[in-house]
């Protein structure tokens, strides 16, 4: 005992010494060779204290502390465990360092700050997560360790007791434990944001249909047993779960209640029409009770030209009796898209501020039929959804020169200017849509059924009958091809078992034009429905076709199938991928685009990087790369990183592709990584990549400014310099041309994005990026891309589903979402006043007077006093153009700093993506909204807080293009009263 004494006491002090300035811990590793079980106890114990800048030492004889660790008669296993982690922690060893953490049980204390805790704690979770994955997910039979679970828990209650609540929602997602996802939330503060949150997570980093699916109804479950129920999201969680009975239940229960349920219905069913499939809507609207009047399949004209008004003609309903009936007439009228359609166009109408020059400039800049076509493309697109037509009129001589498919495409843009403005949609095209006896071009005729598929585009209920009728009565395969494109336009995502057919009886034609375009529109019909019949019909199909064409309509409308199908749609992909047929192995990449479309999973990357670097086939690989621009575009922030050394390929077709899966990704961001990268693309060496790099640049430029993006204005000169020089190659100014177009979409009011005002994923617009991929193939597939545009808008609607007159607040300075200023036309320069030339007989005369003068006085020659006069008129106006410079300058910097640090938007106001967080309705208005949600855009149902009073209603714009359309007897004034003539 006194020998144990006195050994303690003297390591005590060399460890006191130690911590003075010590720098060896050999003593007290010494005392592990002790046979006394104190001496052990008392070095574990000062190593435990040490380890951290003695680790090297220790290192040497951690064998000696795992034996101590192994003997289960030490009393002190745990603090040996303890020890043993640490050195192995320093070491790098983790996978060690948390088997001995595991062992030391209670001494570890999760509480601790510091690098070891942390990062054993982590190791933890992770290993934590990765079994409960396999124990929920592929349903394996395995233990899972009860002192990891502990060490989980702990984690769990040291998150409460910190108020990390959003941590311990994300540890209990990806751990699959829905007791504790419960828990966060509910003892959270801010219960509706940590629900948010939680929904955000699930729809874009859970990737596993069936685990989506249970944190979906765990949600639905919290949000139901709030104090103030959220049937806005929660009718969202029911359109993914595809549980449209549930959401006829809900408007069911509130149709029927207060005015502000009321109003509560029309938001809900605002956002249902923005998330949901064509499908789903038709669903909920048979469940409500409420069919959609069609118009007949041969009318031709309509008898009115006046736009729909929402609320005076809804969509009629078996019986508009009582009340509840009218409301539910309204509610269809939202639903079936009459009223959010007829919105939109009126923002597109009020707001257009379309930059003509720049279309006076592309016009200019066109000498051969393909810069043309992009003329007639860049216009479609710079006037999406506005129906205004005005250079197309202007310019029908120009127009005239288009022949056959390039007519084609110049009849088809109207669609897309007209997109959304169903009204008049036949009477507008009458005069080229095809008639008895066949009169027209065939290109004139299937252009115009194509356009009236894009003006009905997700929403053709209504023409559904008239195109599939001028499909089965077309004898042009032309005309075919169009009606094909319109048809499948018009009834996307309805999976129409007739319209499947009548389309595969038009593929089995065999013919490559018409059997491309039946392809695409059977993908179209069936999106996102992974039928089993469709994809063996379409396979079989495409291995018994030798016509490339037709290949690749298949291609791509087999990939629409597969959308949003996650892991459920990897068989098919692995069938196409291993397929020796390079177009059969390219829609194998854009399935896999499309399956995981938005959710970054990890092993759908892995798979087609691997493809983007090893295929034998340049069209395979382009199609991989471009993929990853879907698979990334809700973090795209993280594409930069994946395709940067892609955009350095020595393979031209994968450096196009990156340059897509950038604008694709990072659409109307502005970007400067992605930016970075395309800058020097566009002087890559190779044509079709600059085409690309200048696509792309659009798309990631639309509705920036010089504020949000500096880069701005030197693009937009690149694209100006690149399509006016004479020198450079067609199809970059193909490209130059069609940028032009993008970065100005829709009058310079929507942007390119695959999401809707809400955050979630919207089907069109990935529809449309996918086939506009496939302009490098086909021209007339450009127009899809006004699918992907989306009008930034914010208006709001009262109880009647009118707009008032209101104003919304932008707690933004003005400039900061200001639209980019017009270019302005090029200055003519004032032609400067030569002076008077001296002849050098005049001069002599001049000298000779002179002498011979009388007068003592010396003058100047006439015309030496003319020059000096025109020399001071000359600097008197440079004077007078500084100065007025020097005003102009004073003025602006008066008006920068006079810039007040907010804005008031009128009713229906343009609200960019960024500036949504910043909108708040004006304090002083009448009007408050019915749903309290950060930042407002979209459609915003309003509360009149002062009932009763005459409310101020915007008027209903006339479309331009009815107002070309009216008879002159229309625009005759009425006749005068009857009166008597007397003398």
């Amino acid at each position: 005992h006194y020998y144990i004494t006195n050994n303690l006491r003297m390591t005590a002090a060399t460890i006191s010494y130690s911590s003075a300035g010590i720098t060896s811990a050999a003593g007290v590793i010494s005392l592990l060779d002790e046979p006394q079980i104190e001496l052990k106890i008392f070095a574990l114990n000062k190593l435990n204290l040490i380890v951290h800048e003695f680790w090297a030492e220790i290192s040497d004889v951690v064998d000696k502390i795992e034996i101590l660790y192994e003997d289960e008669s030490f009393e002190e296993r745990e603090l040996s465990a303890l020890v043993a982690s640490k050195v192995y922690y320093h070491l790098g060893a983790y996978d060690e360092a948390l088997h001995y953490a595991l062992g030391a049980a209670s001494l570890l204390d999760v509480n601790q700050s510091s690098e070891y805790v942390d990062t054993v704690v982590a190791r933890a979770i992770d290993q934590y997560i990765t079994q409960r994955i396999k124990l929920c997910d592929d349903a394996n039979d395995i233990t899972i360790d009860s002192r990891l679970e502990l060490i989980v828990e702990k984690m769990f209650q040291r998150c409460f007791d910190d108020a990390k609540y959003k941590q311990a929602v994300g540890i209990a997602l990806e751990s699959r434990r829905y007791d504790m996802l419960e828990s966060a939330i509910m003892k959270g503060e801010d219960i509706p944001s940590l629900l948010s949150y939680a929904l955000g997570i699930a729809m874009t980093l859970l990737q596993k249909r069936t685990v989506r699916n249970t944190v979906l109804q765990v949600l639905v479950r919290l949000y139901t047993n709030l104090s103030e129920p959220d049937y806005t999201n929660m009718c969202q969680c029911y359109i993914y779960l595809n549980e449209p009975q549930t959401v006829v239940n809900i408007l069911n229960k509130l149709i029927s209640g207060s005015e502000d349920e009321l109003l509560m219905v029309f938001q809900i069913c605002f956002d249902v029409y923005e998330s949901a499939t064509q499908h789903f809507i038709d669903e909920v609207m048979e469940g409500l009770g409420i069919k959609q009047k069609k118009e007949e399949s041969s009318a031709m004209e309509v008898e009115s030209s006046e736009p729909v008004k929402p609320s005076e003609e809804p969509v009629k309903t078996v019986a508009q009796d009582s009340a509840i009936d009218k409301k539910r007439a309204q509610v269809g009228s939202i639903l079936s898209g009459e009223i959010p359609i007829t919105l939109k166009s009126q923002f597109l109408i009020r707001k257009n501020s379309s930059d003509m020059l720049v279309l006076k400039n592309c016009k200019d800049a066109s000498r051969n039929a393909v810069c043309h076509t992009a003329t007639v493309i860049a216009n479609s697109l710079m006037h999406a959804g506005t129906t205004c037509d005005a250079f197309l009129r202007d310019n029908l001589d120009w127009l005239a020169k288009a022949t056959n498919w390039a007519k084609f495409t110049a009849t088809a843009s109207i669609g897309v200017i007209h997109h959304g403005h169903e009204t008049n949609a036949l009477k507008l095209m009458s005069s080229y849509l095809p008639k008895e006896p066949a009169s027209g071009s065939p290109y004139q005729e299937g252009g115009a059924l194509y356009a009236l598929g894009m003006i009905h585009a997700n929403h053709g209920a209504a023409i559904i009958p008239y195109l599939s009728e001028q499909l089965q009565t077309a004898t042009n395969e032309t005309v075919k091809h169009g009606g094909c494109l319109g048809l499948g336009l018009a009834a996307m995502t309805t999976k129409s078992s007739d319209i499947y057919e009548q389309l595969k009886n038009n593929l089995y034609q065999d013919d490559a034009i018409i059997g491309e375009a039946a392809g695409i529109a059977m993908g179209l019909v069936m999106m996102g429905s992974l039928d089993e019949d469709a994809l063996s019909d379409m396979i079989q199909y495409a291995h018994e076709t030798q016509h490339e064409k037709i290949l690749r309509g298949l291609s791509l409308g087999i990939a629409m199938i597969c959308y949003g199908q996650l892991e459920a749609a990897d068989p098919t992909i692995q069938t196409l991928t291993e397929d020796k047929d390079p177009v059969l192995r390219m829609c194998g990449m854009y399935s896999a685009g499309m399956a995981y479309a938005g959710t970054g999973n990890n092993k759908a990357i892995r798979r087609l990087l691997h493809v983007a670097v090893s295929d034998v086939n340049d069209d395979v690989r382009r199609a991989a790369v471009i993929s990853i621009g879907f698979l990334l575009f809700n973090a795209p922030e993280q594409c930069p990183n994946v395709v940067s050394l892609l955009s350095e390929s020595y393979n031209s077709h994968v450096r196009y592709g990156a340059a897509l899966a950038l604008g694709i990704s990072c659409a109307g961001s502005g970007m400067k990584e992605a930016l970075s990268i395309l800058e020097p693309m566009i002087n890559d060496p190779v044509n079709y990549v600059r085409q690309g790099a200048l696509l792309a640049s659009a798309m990631v430029l639309v509705q920036q400014n010089d504020h949000m993006c500096p880069k701005l204005k030197t693009f937009k000169d690149l694209f100006t310099k690149t399509m006016s020089d004479k020198h450079e190659d067609v199809m970059v100014k193909f490209g130059a041309i069609l940028a032009q177009g993008i970065v100005n979409a829709g009058g310079r009011n929507c942007t390119v994005s695959m999401r809707t005002q809400h955050g979630h994923t919207n089907v069109p617009s990935v529809v449309g990026l996918l086939v506009f991929t496939h302009t490098w193939f086909w021209f007339p597939l450009a127009h899809f891309l006004c699918l992907a545009f989306q009008p930034t808008y914010l208006i709001g609607l009262n109880k009647d589903l009118k707009m008032p007159v209101m104003k919304f607040k932008s707690c933004a300075k003005p400039s900061a979402y200001a639209y980019p200023p017009l270019l302005e036309p090029p200055k003519e320069k004032e032609k400067e006043k030569v002076s008077t030339a001296i002849l050098s007989t005049t001069a002599k005369k001049a000298a000779k007077s002179k002498s011979t003068a009388a007068t003592p006085m010396e003058v100047d020659p006439p015309a030496a006093t003319a020059e000096k006069k025109e020399e001071k008129k000359t600097e008197d106006k440079k004077e007078e153009k500084k100065e007025e410079k020097k005003e102009k300058a004073d003025e602006e910097k008066k008006e920068k700093k006079e810039e007040p640090k907010f804005e008031l938007i009128a009713n229906p106001a343009r609200v960019l993506v960024e500036q949504r967080n910043v909108m708040d309705i004006e304090s002083s208005s009448r009007y408050s909204s019915v749903w309290s949600r950060s930042g407002l855009g979209g459609f915003v149902v309003l509360r009149d807080n002062k009932g009763g009073t005459e409310e101020d209603i915007i008027e209903t714009l006339q479309p331009a293009a009815s107002a070309e359309d009216t008879t002159a007897e229309e625009k005759e004034p009425s006749p005068p009263e009857p009166f008597e003539y007397t003398e």
